[in-house]
């Protein structure tokens, strides 16, 4: 993807397009089987059409409308924002059955399910490679059986946020120092506040349209996020300064409304699967560059992008110690040893 292109794409979902899956009746996006109409299936997210979750999605849908033909309806909402809604609500359109699948960062499961809470602990994981592999293994498949026993959905794989950065409108950060008595959004997360509040920041829980909304006032002085989120949202036209922290990593789990899911023919639901194991490396495919198409655009918007030095990245981890130590007592010790703490 160019870099124009990732700057220039719209955010807008069509009205046609919006008005034929949220149109009237608007109760329920889905439907069975029943006769000769197809199932329906309505995939939805919170980033414009040609993000990396977005074309994702739409390789799923292609691969299952191949797959069955017009036994199928498959219908994308690429972004609920544009409707309206905050990005937490894909939660619960999916729990209700309005969506049939979406996306969400694990971040805001954590106070329904504690265990993900371990996943967004800083610093956790070092690369992309490394969390990768922990979110595809053991680790991955404990904490898709944790939501699921606590949860209406159906956890089919996820979705790469990656690493991310810290970004604010005041001054240079390369030291904990340089945040204190910022205000700065965080994920609905306890992890994520607390690492913050460690770091000397004024953390403030809240959705990302209302984050939007308040970095474009003025009024919030800092976040955090891939570069790849910052520039979809358009923070970078209005944050100057960038760090390159690399302190979450977070993961988007890919889920399904469970009993939808589960009254599928089996084929359906194998052929699903499949498409979902196939959508998510193709997404993490495209994450590096979307990274550094983004990174452009922060500079040529007259950003600043720093890379910490390693003295300086173990300024952030050295000030951050104490949430490890919480953590132990916090979390059973299969869960930790899968994180290999």
């Amino acid at each position: 993807m160019s870099r124009r292109r990732f700057l220039k794409t719209s955010a807008v979902l069509g009205t046609s397009a919006a008005a034929a899956v949220w149109g009237a009746p608007f109760a329920r996006a889905q439907q069975a089987a029943v006769a000769d109409r197809p199932i329906r299936i309505v995939m939805g997210g919170y980033g414009p059409p040609m993000t990396s979750f977005s074309l994702a999605l739409k390789r799923m849908g292609d691969r299952l409308e191949a797959r069955f033909g017009d036994e199928l309806e498959v219908r994308y909402v690429y972004n609920i924002l544009d409707l309206g809604y905050r990005a937490l609500d894909i939660l619960r359109l999916v729990a209700e059955g309005v969506l049939t699948l979406g996306y969400q960062s694990s971040s805001y499961l954590t106070d329904t399910v504690s265990d993900l809470g371990l996943v967004d602990l800083p610093f956790l994981f070092t690369d992309n490679v490394t969390a990768r592999a922990a979110m595809d293994g053991t680790l991955g498949r404990r904490l898709t059986a944790a939501i699921e026993a606590r949860t209406d959905y159906r956890i089919l794989g996820y979705f790469e946020n990656g690493l991310r950065h810290i970004s604010n409108r005041l001054r240079p950060v390369r030291s904990p120092a340089d945040l204190e008595g910022m205000a700065m959004r965080v994920l609905p997360s306890q992890v994520h506040a607390r690492t913050f509040e460690l770091l000397g920041a004024n953390p403030q829980i809240m959705d990302l349209s209302e984050a939007i909304e308040r970095i474009r006032a003025g009024t919030l002085d800092a976040q955090e996020n891939p570069f790849a989120n910052t520039v979809t949202y358009g923070v970078h036209e209005f944050h100057r300064f960038h760090t390159a922290s690399k302190h979450f990593y977070i993961s988007r789990p890919i889920f399904v409304h469970r009993p939808t899911f589960d009254a599928w023919p089996q084929a359906l639901q194998m052929e699903m699967r499949l498409a979902v194991s196939d959508a998510v490396a193709y997404q993490r495919s495209l994450k590096d560059g979307e990274e550094t198409s983004a990174a452009e655009a922060i500079r040529e918007a007259g950003g600043e992008i720093l890379e910490l030095t390693p003295e300086e990245t173990a300024q952030f981890v050295d000030a951050v110690r104490p949430i490890y130590a919480e953590a132990r007592n916090r979390y059973s010790r299969e869960f930790l040893e899968l994180a290999g703490l």
